[in-house]
């Protein structure tokens, strides 16, 4: 069964770790463990997060979230159907719809209508968007952020042009600059992924991701001392980001400082009990 590391649900769902532990927290998804005592989701575990956010942001009630995504886990296909899924809100009701069978789950009145799919071997989450009209507006941000992500598993260049469109509208659009600079620093173009971060760090303050991630692509240029303030920045945001704790004590170890490698290490440890 396909297994999805926390940066694949960062990445697919646009769901930061601060967001994804805690919906773990609240028992709304129970992921496996890897080697490393990382967290494993299953393609159930991916659409239940993503449902757990939309519920929340809409103000249902906890208690009704919880029931909603109890019944739509027992109905989940395993694996993601050949025929495709869609999850969309009819009225009060969520209808779920695998190729020719619809079924509903009592979720609450809330707004969702995401398209399911695998391209290459990889789940996409999409959420649909309102037909264009003559008199459509000229596109957000959001518009063009959400273009990046679709485009992203086709075209990662016109995703990065997508995201560069929309900090062109929207400079302090965080979420186009992570994407952004994790492109970049896919596509092995280390100090453009540098300067996307440096700049979205200077325009928005300190945030967790950018902090992180600026501090990987350091590490990969081989400029580790200067990635520890990074990650040590990240860790004063969110003390319990066990992927920090772990890329530190690696960096302290390599830089011979045992005592804080050993620390941060413990740290990890008990965070990925």
């Amino acid at each position: 069964m396909p297994a999805y590391g926390v940066n694949d649900v960062e990445r697919v769902l646009q769901m930061s770790r601060g967001t994804i532990r805690s919906l773990i927290k609240a028992g709304f998804v129970s992921p496996a463990r890897g080697p490393r005592r990382e967290y494993l989701f299953s393609f159930q575990d991916l659409i239940v997060l993503r449902t757990a956010r939309a519920l929340n942001a809409a103000k249902v009630p906890p208690r009704r979230i919880t029931l909603s995504l109890k019944q739509l886990r027992e109905h989940l296909p395993e694996q993601m159907p050949l025929s495709g899924l869609s999850i969309r809100a009819v009225g009060d009701r969520v209808v779920v719809q695998e190729g020719s069978r619809r079924w509903q789950a009592d979720s609450g009145q809330y707004l969702l209508d995401l398209d399911v799919s695998v391209a290459g071997g990889e789940l996409s989450l999409m959420e649909r968007s309102a037909p264009a009209t003559e008199d459509a507006p000229e596109p957000d941000a959001e518009d063009w952020f959400n273009q990046g992500w679709e485009l992203e598993k086709e075209d990662s260049v016109r995703a990065r042009h997508a995201y560069e469109r929309a900090l062109a509208v929207d400079p302090a659009h965080t979420g186009a600059s992570i994407n952004l600079g994790r492109l970049w620093h896919e596509a092995g173009q280390l100090a453009r992924a540098e300067r996307a971060y440096r700049a979205a760090l200077e325009r928005n303050g300190n945030d967790v991701l950018l902090l992180f991630n600026l501090a990987v692509v350091l590490e990969d240029a081989g400029r580790s001392t200067e990635a520890m303030p990074l990650y040590e920045a990240a860790l004063l945001l969110d003390p319990k980001f066990a992927d920090a704790h772990y890329n530190l004590a690696l960096v302290y170890e390599a830089a011979g400082d045992a005592r804080r490698a050993i620390r941060h290490l413990g740290e990890y440890r008990k965070l990925m009990k």
